[in-house]
């Protein structure tokens, strides 16, 4: 079953967030989150496909999250291009097969675009785009994500390159820079129907923004497009006055960006009250990113009605509460 086929059945959960979970496993280094564990330590990540295939997640994403030529040039592994990739997607695929699940390639933000620079910025990450999505269509990948991508331009390329591959397309905006919007000016509304009307599949926002903070601004995109909506908050509790998780500050005043941000995060209730308000906002692609864990993930599955695997090892007072468990 291919993703619109899930998604015309109900909503499609979608787990995020491995490479800080797996740096809080320690097997990734912050704040450069470039997933080396894929090669050098492939069973943690193997482990993690499987702790959130089991908690309820319909989509194994590909660890390719950073693993494009101009990150792995920081470590300077970008000779292993193909290999990151290649490992990662066969890793999720195996599964993602094991479990009856799609499989998602993935790209993200370059922090390359330029809008006044366009055609040569453009140029430059369309190349990056079409290496990390060729060997996903290769490896039999259902779709491909573009994430947290911070400008409608280079969301406008990372959508081409996909369609150019024949592949369904989930195109989700970062809010970065203290901005709710894109970084080329646009609102998140707008820029969503300018997607939508470009032929992506799945679009919305993702990371950065906590439960509170995106649900004003879905709504507003539910208003402005007729398709799918995706949703993919980070549990921590951001604010009107301070909407990027990244800006957040711990107890004794200090940044808690990027490795001391665990009294910040939410908890289970949290993220399954946030799957019942988001499913009511009309999201059809739902998920958590950034900062989540297992349980995050089976609370939500099991907020909207479902029994997954993990939910014979659910909390008694979920148990309870829950019907369907």
């Amino acid at each position: 079953m291919d993703l619109l086929s899930r998604l015309r059945e109900g909503i499609v959960l979608c787990a995020e967030g491995y490479v800080f979970e797996l740096e809080r496993r320690g097997y990734i280094q912050a704040p450069e989150f470039i997933p080396e564990a894929v090669l050098d330590n492939p069973d943690a990540v193997k482990q993690l496909h499987k702790d959130f295939a089991f908690a309820g997640s319909d989509v194994m994403v590909a660890l390719t999250y950073y693993s494009d030529r101009k990150n792995l040039s920081l470590i300077n592994r970008q000779d292993q291009l193909e290999q990151f990739n290649r490992q990662a997607l066969k890793i999720a695929k195996s599964v993602a097969l094991d479990n009856n699940l799609l499989l998602a390639g993935n790209i993200g933000d370059t922090h390359i675009y330029n809008p006044n620079n366009h055609n040569e910025t453009s140029n430059l990450i369309r190349s990056i785009y079409t290496e990390q999505a060729k060997i996903a269509k290769e490896e039999g990948a259902n779709f491909i994500i573009a994430e947290t991508l911070d400008y409608l331009g280079e969301a406008l390329v990372a959508l081409e390159v996909i369609k150019s591959m024949d592949m369904r397309a989930v195109i989700t905006f970062g809010s970065h820079f203290g901005k709710i919007g894109t970084s080329d000016g646009y609102t998140f509304p707008n820029a969503c129907k300018i997607l939508e009307a470009n032929g992506a599949d799945v679009v919305g926002l993702n990371c950065v923004m906590g439960p509170q903070t995106m649900l004003p601004v879905l709504r507003q995109i539910r208003e402005t497009i007729k398709g799918y909506m995706a949703a993919l908050p980070v549990p921590y509790n951001t604010t009107d006055h301070e909407h990027s998780f990244m800006g957040l500050k711990r107890r004794d005043g200090k940044p808690a960006f990027p490795a001391n941000m665990d009294s910040l995060l939410l908890d289970r209730g949290d993220m399954a009250d946030f799957a019942i308000e988001a499913k009511n906002a009309g999201v059809n692609y739902l998920g958590i990113c950034c900062g989540s864990g297992p349980h995050h993930v089976r609370a939500m599955a099991e907020a909207l009605g479902r029994q997954v695997p993990g939910s014979r090892y659910s909390p008694l007072p979920y148990r309870l509460q829950n019907k369907a468990v």
